[in-house]
């Protein structure tokens, strides 16, 4: 399939799948896998939510930043990724959750990954394995300041990203874990660095610890999500706006490199 082909799909796909038309995307986007956070931002800009009958959801508001609530998992974040490239942001970062693996790295913490190990698959579908899942530096820089100017402090680490979601009781799994001494785990991290890389998007992800899976009833539940939402989730999403608002206006001009 040629460049042209391939852009011709994504332009197609990315309001299909988000119910807002292309132009309607800001050169700067934030993606969440929870739709609290669209809502959120709705209510913070009294902007209108798209594609609430569609598999993500969207929306702008006035000073041109986007949000898109793409779902679960690495492969509807390689999705939004490849569908992205219809729009060609300058600027794109994650709001996600993990889990704590460290004892350093409590619930409520904010983690700022150097990098992520691929365990999910979806990104050997872009790049050979040996390749490694970066965020773009420019961007983690300004972000970092961003959190800092909150007076509230963040980890750095290496994130690790797996497919499976129920793997809490599986011993060799976690023994894994163990031995790649990641800060972290989640879904999408590795996946949204690798295929940022392949589209040439800048990218970055500021992680929110929900849970820590790996200790004595530290396994996510209903309730305890739903502590972490109420406490920290507001914070997360204001560090995410407010860094993704400035960036374009005071922050470094952030290129492409391909390595």
């Amino acid at each position: 399939m040629s460049t042209k082909e391939r852009l011709s799909i994504t332009k197609d796909w990315l309001p299909r799948y988000t119910g807002m038309e292309i132009d309607k995307f800001g050169d700067y986007i934030l993606l969440t896998n929870f739709s609290d956070y669209v809502m959120r931002f709705s209510e913070m800009f009294d902007v209108e939510i798209k594609g609430l009958s569609r598999p993500m959801q969207a929306a702008t508001n006035s000073d041109g930043l986007s949000i898109v609530n793409f779902g679960i998992g690495s492969p509807n974040a390689a999705i939004i990724m490849d569908l992205l490239t219809a729009r060609n942001p300058k600027g794109v970062l994650f709001l996600g959750k993990c889990g704590g693996l460290k004892a350093s790295s409590e619930i409520g913490n904010l983690i700022l990954p150097i990098a992520a190990i691929r365990g999910e698959g979806t990104s050997n579908d872009y790049y050979p394995p040996e390749i490694p899942a970066l965020p773009s530096f420019k961007l983690h820089k300004f972000v970092s300041e961003k959190v800092l100017e909150k007076d509230l402090e963040y980890r750095t680490g290496v994130i690790y990203t797996t497919n499976r979601r129920v793997w809490e009781h599986d011993e060799n799994f976690k023994n894994r874990l163990k031995e790649t001494t990641a800060i972290a785990i989640d879904m999408e991290t590795a996946t949204i660095f690798i295929v940022g890389h392949y589209n040439q998007i800048a990218r970055g992800a500021l992680l929110l610890v929900s849970d820590k899976p790996v200790t004595p009833d530290g396994i996510k539940t209903g309730q305890s999500d739903k502590k972490v939402t109420e406490e920290w989730v507001q914070i997360h999403l204001d560090i995410g706006i407010s860094a993704m608002t400035e960036i374009g206006k005071s922050g470094e001009k952030i290129k492409h490199f391909r390595y």
